[in-house]
């Protein structure tokens, strides 16, 4: 069944990271255990799709009033940082253009708010025919009942809600490589 693989295993050839809105004025207003997750969680995807030299695109929203991306996210601002008005990346013309360009199917989405851009975002994108993997201790709110609630729509929609562990190691396949090094010493990092 190619298509269960095709939907539910990412491919470094396939793959781009999508991190969205992990703002300077939201980040005090989020769920802090959640948020402390995610920055976290982030940053090894950043580390990973950097080891396979992966496509990563940041999004901002409204940045005069929410500031800019949080400086504990190292280097998402070295990436396609754009800037949007919609809740929905989707509805970002230049950030449509830049996934594209990237020639990725496979969508792994990181970010905030969980219920509001992320939700959004996911569901475009499928609509638009792509596969999403939504990373789910890699996004949050500003409150548990709406992360919660978030993660069971995007799953009823059709998104893949994964783990930062299980989407690197779908990419690296198997031991013995050097990103297999990389991404291994990146997770032991990681403390239970």
């Amino acid at each position: 069944m190619a298509e269960i693989k095709e939907k539910f295993w990412l491919d470094a050839e396939k793959a781009v990271l999508v991190i969205i809105d992990v703002q300077e004025k939201l980040a005090p207003a989020m769920n802090q255990e959640l948020y402390g997750q995610l920055v976290l969680h982030i940053n090894l995807l950043i580390e990973g799709f950097n080891a396979f030299n992966l496509p990563i695109i940041a999004t901002e929203q409204y940045s005069k009033g929410l500031g800019h991306t949080v400086s504990e996210l190292n280097g998402a601002t070295d990436q396609h940082q754009i800037e949007k008005m919609t809740f929905s990346c989707c509805g970002e013309d230049n950030f449509v253009a830049t996934l594209e360009k990237s020639g990725a199917k496979q969508v792994v989405i990181a970010g905030m708010e969980s219920h509001v851009c992320v939700f959004q975002t996911v569901i475009d994108l499928m609509d638009r025919g792509y596969i999403v993997h939504l990373v789910s201790d890699a996004i949050c709110s500003r409150f548990k009942s709406d992360y919660d609630n978030a993660i069971k729509t995007a799953a009823r929609a059709g998104a893949v809600i994964t783990t930062t562990e299980m989407a690197l190691f779908q990419l690296v396949k198997g031991a013995g490589t050097d990103v297999f090094k990389v991404v291994s010493k990146l997770v032991r990092q990681r403390t239970p």
